[in-house]
């Protein structure tokens, strides 16, 4: 059977639940953050790895400094789910790249709700909100932050990420733990990048010292079998991006990709954008790209697109419909004529 093609890949109801803030600013927004702030445009990285991507996002974020540029950014984030096929998103964003809201992420959060409910009360899809830890800060940095957000009970915020250069960093499982344990016990949820720049033990880290929920990359499971063995018994999924892995360098083509191998030996995996503006492409991208490069028809791609809406921390009712509104598509578009 042929695999699907583009359009039938935007229809699909899907969900981006590995996705960034600091990765979708649109060019046109950073001009105008940039013009207002009399500077450049931030030049893109010469480095085409993490720590190259990172210093650009730091360029970027800091000229981010105003409620109104917030606003403007959550609103065009809803507005590009929508053009994209995707029906809800989990948004990362981690505050240590935007300086100008050091200290004040209760007025951060603010501002960008005010952005998502503006575009969400013109039909376009719901968002949440993660809050992320960067590698490189101290696990007092880390419990303050979880205290801020449990004292906020801010309802567009669902969980505590973490992400960053694992490389450089080397292991922090057992500096974030705490926070993440206080997280767990709050009632927040936990996605934690891991398996991307570090191998195997930064994925078993996430799972037995962070609680993680879910795995945001976590491909370099699949060096490690009994790993792979964990990841499916305890059902965590794995929310890949293909094409920023191999952006950065950590495959060389996509038919070397091992979410095939991981979805193969039934692993649950969805696909995400990552960060799409700075690396081009969207969610329908990489949903088409990767059902033509390892043939999947439209029953495995639907599959995969089901599963990125049921690891989402979406609410309860939301989640059902959109499960509703998945499996109707598929339903029709497999029928016969």
């Amino acid at each position: 059977m042929s695999s699907p093609d583009r359009a039938w890949c935007f229809g699909l109801p899907k969900a981006d639940v590995h996705v960034h803030l600091e990765g979708c600013i649109p060019s046109d927004v950073l001009r105008s953050a940039a013009t207002l702030h009399g500077v450049e445009v931030p030049a893109r990285a010469e480095r085409q790895d993490l720590a190259g991507l990172l210093e650009h996002l730091d360029a970027s974020c800091r000229l981010f400094d105003s409620p109104a540029l917030l606003s403007e950014l959550a609103q065009r984030f809803t507005r590009r789910c929508s053009w994209d096929g995707v029906v809800t998103a989990d948004l990362i964003v981690n505050p240590s790249h935007w300086p100008a809201w050091n200290g004040r992420i209760p007025d951060m959060v603010a501002a960008l709700d005010d952005g998502f409910s503006d575009a969400e009360s013109d039909g376009h899809p719901s968002v949440r909100l993660l809050l992320s830890l960067r590698r490189d800060q101290s696990r007092e940095d880390a419990l303050a932050m979880v205290d801020t957000l449990v004292a906020m009970e801010h309802p567009r915020v669902v969980g505590l990420s973490i992400d960053g250069d694992e490389a450089s960093s080397g292991p922090t499982g057992e500096r974030f733990a705490p926070a993440f344990q206080r997280a767990a016990e709050h009632g927040l949820h936990r996605a934690v990048h891991a398996g991307e720049s570090s191998g195997p033990d930064g994925v078993r880290d996430a799972i037995e010292l962070l609680l993680a929920e879910r795995i945001d990359h976590g491909v370099r499971a699949v060096e490690d079998p009994a790993l792979v063995a964990d990841l499916i018994e305890r059902g965590i999924p794995l929310d890949v991006c293909p094409s920023s892995n191999l952006a950065l360098g950590l495959y060389p083509i996509l038919h070397s990709h091992p979410v095939e191998e991981l979805r193969r030996a039934g692993v649950r995996v969805s696909l995400g954008t990552d960060d799409p503006e700075l690396l081009g492409g969207d969610l329908t991208h990489e949903y088409h790209s990767s059902a033509a490069a390892f043939g999947w028809d439209r029953e495995t791609t639907a599959a995969l697109a089901r599963t990125s809406i049921e690891v989402s921390f979406a609410p309860a009712a939301l989640k059902a419909d959109l499960l509703e509104r998945h499996d109707a598509y598929v339903r029709a578009s497999l029928q016969p004529g």
